[in-house]
C-alpha cells in the first residue's frame, strides 16, 4: 500500500483566489480523492472566462506527468480528464485566473490529494493544446491517439469558436473536417502512418486568408 504523503498546513482545498475569482467544486466536494481505478474526471464551475492551467505530481517520485491531464471548459464547467499512469498518491493542482488579466504568473486556487488504487488502464499522454485552444475549445473525440489503437477510421468530434475551416494534418497529409452546427466533425484514416510515428495536429483557419490554418491540439504519436 503507497504511504500517504505529509503535506503543509493549508496546502489542500481552496486557497484565496477560489471564491474570489468565482469558482467553486462540482464533482467532488472533498479534496482527498480515492479513485478504485487510474481514470477519473474532476469538474469545478466557473462563473466567468479564466485560464486555467494544472499540475500533476506523483508523490512516490516527485515526478510531474501533467501530460496525462486534459483541462477544458463547456457551459461554465471545467473538465479536466486524469489518467494516472500508476497507482499511488498524487498531487493535483489548479491554477487559474481571469481571462482579461495580463498576469503572466497564474495563481494555485486549489489542490488535491489523489489516492490511485488501481492502475487498471494502460494510459497514454493527452494532445498538446496550444494557447488559442485554450479560448474555449472542446474536444469530444479523439482524447488520446497511440499505435496500438485503432487508426482506421478515426472519428473526430470538437468546437472551435469562430473557426471557418478545421483540418487534421498527418505527415503532410490534410484531412478536412465538416461543420455541423457549432461543431466540427469528420473522419481520417491514420492507419497508413502507423509505422512512422508521425506528429499529428489539429489546426484551424480563422480568415480572412483562407490559407491560413494556426495549430490547435499536437498529439504525439507513438
Amino acid at each position: 500500500m503507497a504511504q500517504k504523503p505529509e503535506l503543509p498546513f493549508g496546502y489542500l482545498g481552496a486557497q484565496p483566489k477560489f471564491a474570489e475569482l468565482g469558482l467553486s467544486e462540482f464533482s467532488h466536494t472533498e479534496n482527498e480523492i480515492t479513485a478504485n481505478d487510474n481514470q477519473l474526471e474532476i469538474k469545478i464551475k466557473c462563473k466567468d472566462a479564466l485560464k486555467v492551467t494544472h499540475q500533476l505530481i506523483d508523490c512516490r517520485t516527485d515526478k510531474e506527468v501533467s501530460e496525462f491531464v486534459f483541462t477544458q471548459t463547456l457551459h461554465g464547467v471545467i473538465t479536466f480528464i486524469i489518467h494516472l499512469p500508476e497507482s499511488g498518491y498524487y498531487k493535483f493542482q489548479v491554477f487559474a485566473l481571469a481571462a482579461n488579466d495580463d498576469s503572466k504568473s497564474l495563481p494555485n486556487v486549489f489542490n488535491y490529494l489523489i489516492n490511485c488504487v488501481r492502475a487498471l488502464h494502460p494510459v497514454f499522454p493527452f494532445p498538446k493544446q496550444y494557447a488559442q485552444w485554450k479560448d474555449g475549445c472542446f474536444l469530444h473525440e479523439p482524447l488520446v491517439l497511440h499505435k496500438e489503437g485503432p487508426l482506421k477510421n478515426v472519428f473526430w468530434k470538437l468546437i472551435i469558436p469562430g473557426a471557418i475551416a478545421v483540418a487534421v494534418v498527418c505527415d503532410g497529409e490534410w484531412f478536412q473536417l465538416d461543420k455541423k452546427g457549432n461543431h466540427f466533425e469528420g473522419n481520417s484514416n491514420l492507419d497508413p502512418f502507423r509505422a512512422k510515428n508521425p506528429k499529428i495536429t489539429l489546426n484551424a483557419c480563422f480568415g480572412p486568408d483562407e490559407s491560413k490554418f494556426s495549430t490547435m491540439l499536437e498529439y504525439g504519436f507513438k
